[in-house]
């Protein structure tokens, strides 16, 4: 791939990790700063429910961040954009939509098919 491409995905990924980064450092202060004790169970529950989704929320981006530092990782390594499973280069519109993906279009819907007859 070339360094003109490598160097959009990489600012794309930087911009996205700092946009996840600080949406996690601004849950923690919010959390800890909504210490709020209600009396009413009604409340508490619905307060509880609300902390334990935004928690499943932040997971789900700390896996993301993960794969966005691996992505990096391959970006630096020029391994960015080669499919892990056949080899072949990785089409630009699915790195645009899907810039840590690992796979090609091909390989990723043949896996998502094996996937469905499991």
């Amino acid at each position: 791939m070339e360094q003109e491409k490598l160097d959009y995905f990489r600012n794309l990924l930087n911009e996205e990790m700092k946009a996840l980064l600080g949406e996690a450092g601004k849950t923690v202060s919010e959390m800890t700063l909504d210490a709020s004790n209600f009396p009413d169970p009604t409340d508490r529950a619905t307060q509880e429910s609300d902390r334990n989704f935004e928690l499943r929320i932040r997971d789900r981006e700390r896996k993301l961040i993960n794969k966005i530092k691996d992505a990096l990782e391959r970006i630096e390594s020029k391994e960015f954009g080669i499919c892990d499973d056949c080899g072949e280069e990785i089409g630009e519109a699915r790195l645009k939509a899907r810039p840590v993906t690992t796979q090609c279009i091909n390989c990723k819907m043949a896996a998502e098919e094996k996937e469905i007859r499991i």
